[in-house]
């Protein structure tokens, strides 16, 4: 009798399993995804053919909350504000280091994002603003798009600062630099009160500028923008017009490390690239 009872309790399992498969299926409906091909304005165009196709990199401009700090106020840039500023970093920062690096350079050793922002970074408190940021190495952002002139040459040094500063940070990624010994030349004035000086002031303490002091990170990176915001001459005018002797041998110290970072690890000699940076700058500036 339980062998019975057994065998029509599968039957009745079975059964209830067969009827669920044959349930007809409810309707979903369409998929809420986008899946339709963007249309591309003559600004995502260029953007596609400049910097996505040749170098995989992809610069937003059309971004939304979830890009940038919540707690900025910060906005997109303006449409007509975005190709100049890209033009100028192609002139400034791509094609030298193609140019002296290899057509591959960087599109190999790049940030996979370039996002653009129309508005200052101030810091809380309001002493000091963000001009750029590098995002583990995949995204450097641009502050103050909407406020350039680029054909002013100091406001085009400036802004192309940003993506010198941060791509050596990029690089130091790729292949680290020895921190100890760096940070050995002047070991004793780091300080994140950096700001409470004036450039001219931290030169005479062994670094390029204030900011330089904040960590040998920054030192490091501080020293080769340094050298890419200027031709050779001017920058040695500038080193050369430190009072303090010592100072003076520290900074050079810490050139001659960054120069032979860039020449062994990436056959780039630092001294031909500053000139072709300034040149360019000349020609963009025109």
């Amino acid at each position: 009798m339980k062998k019975i009872n057994k065998l029509l309790l599968g039957i009745g399992v079975l059964g209830l399993i067969c009827s669920s498969c044959t349930t007809k299926e409810e309707d979903l409906g369409s998929s809420n995804i986008n899946i339709s091909t963007p249309v591309l304005n003559e600004t995502d165009k260029w953007l596609r053919d400049n910097y996505t196709t040749p170098y995989n990199i992809e610069v937003s401009y059309k971004w939304g909350p979830g890009k940038v700090d919540l707690n900025r106020y910060l906005h997109p840039p303006k449409i007509e504000n975005v190709r100049p500023a890209m033009e100028a970093i192609k002139a400034v920062w791509v094609e030298p280091y193609s140019q002296l690096g290899g057509e591959n350079f960087i599109k190999n050793i790049a940030p996979r994002e370039i996002l653009l922002v129309g508005g200052q970074n101030i810091n809380p408190g309001g002493a000091t603003s963000v001009l750029g940021l590098a995002e583990s190495g995949m995204r450097i952002v641009f502050f103050e798009v909407d406020n350039q002139d680029y054909k002013n040459k100091d406001q085009l040094i400036q802004f192309i600062g940003t993506i010198q500063h941060e791509y050596i940070h990029i690089l130091n990624q790729r292949i680290p630099f020895d921190e100890i010994a760096y940070r050995n030349i002047t070991p004793s004035d780091y300080t994140g009160q950096w700001f409470e000086i004036s450039d001219a002031e931290a030169r005479e303490l062994g670094f390029i500028s204030a900011y330089a002091r904040a960590n040998e990170h920054e030192d490091f990176a501080e020293m080769i923008n340094a050298m890419l915001s200027s031709n050779k001459a001017d920058y040695d005018a500038k080193v050369n017009g430190i009072t303090s002797t010592k100072a003076k041998e520290d900074i050079r110290k810490k050139e001659a490390v960054v120069v032979k970072y860039y020449k062994d690890n990436f056959n780039i000699d630092l001294y031909e690239l500053q000139e072709l940076v300034a040149k360019n700058v000349d020609e963009f500036t025109k």
